[in-house]
């Protein structure tokens, strides 16, 4: 199910008459006559209301002798919610074009010539920073704390602070004695 069928499923469900037919075609398929005697609605009211569940697919229709009857598709119902939210949503794209805009935007702010600013005070912004300076190690390396500082103090002054929040924000490993540091892969 797509992320604008569910929208739309879950748009017509949060219609009381709505419900209340698709609860009584559960049980056995009816007829427009059959639904509007049983929910006190009109025939109108509910050969409407079938119309909407029908264009999303939530119920179809055969013909039996005169009657136009309907029945649930229990399929539809079937995929849990759990299912809709882990799908790619159709705005992905646009989201990751929002989300790498609103990184430069903060590489622009807080670096000037390759070189940090100021350290941000918002946790978000601090670690757009940190994953940039990160960049200068390389995978699969072991640094000194002697090279780790000199790699930092390229970019900010205050290379404790920093290398202390890369350790903390799991960019960068450190042994127990706190002597080696390596480049963490971060998925």
């Amino acid at each position: 199910m797509t992320e604008a069928e569910a929208i739309s499923l879950f748009k017509c469900l949060a219609d009381k008459s709505r419900l209340q037919i698709l609860k009584s075609i559960s049980v056995e398929d009816m007829y427009v006559e059959r639904l509007a005697e049983r929910l006190g609605l009109t025939a109108p009211t509910i050969s409407f209301h079938l119309k909407k569940l029908s264009d999303i697919g939530a119920v179809t229709a055969y013909k039996n002798q005169y009657y136009m009857m309907y029945s649930l598709n229990k399929e539809i119902f079937q995929t849990s919610i759990l299912e809709i939210l882990q799908q790619e949503s159709d705005e992905a794209q646009k989201q990751a074009q929002r989300d790498a805009a609103y990184r430069q935007k903060v590489i622009d702010a807080f670096f000037e010539y390759g070189k940090l600013k100021s350290i941000p005070a918002q946790v978000k912004k601090e670690r757009i920073v940190l994953e940039v300076i990160s960049e200068a190690f390389e995978f699969d390396r072991i640094y000194s704390e002697r090279e780790v500082n000199i790699l930092i103090a390229d970019f900010y002054d205050d290379f404790c602070t920093l290398r202390r929040d890369m350790v903390d924000e799991r960019l960068l490993g450190r042994s127990r004695d706190g002597k080696e540091y390596w480049r963490i892969k971060n998925d």
